[in-house]
């Protein structure tokens, strides 16, 4: 694959003329070409790096719904505070 330099696109290597148009198998396989390529970059994280990047997602995700708990207690708050709610009896 070679970067086509005045516009960015991505072409492939075989020498097929940049004003020339791909029919549909071609471009089918010049894709398959580049996912290949693509897959060949990438990279399995060790079984270590596994773990920590899953403790951060996971303590990410409990500071997230700790916060939007904050928020929703706060607002509950202030709207009962504003609009003066009154609070139901129970079982009523």
């Amino acid at each position: 694959m070679v970067q086509n330099e005045p516009n960015g696109e991505i072409v492939a290597a075989n020498g097929v003329p940049s004003g020339k148009k791909l029919n549909v198998f071609q471009r089918i396989a010049l894709f398959i070409r580049q996912v290949f390529t693509e897959l060949g970059k990438v990279v399995t994280p060790t079984r270590q790096e596994l773990v920590r990047f899953t403790l951060v997602v996971l303590g990410f995700v409990v500071v997230m719904m700790a916060y939007v708990f904050g928020l929703d207690v706060f607002f509950v708050w202030v709207v009962e505070n504003v609009f003066g709610v009154p609070n139901a009896p129970a079982g009523g």
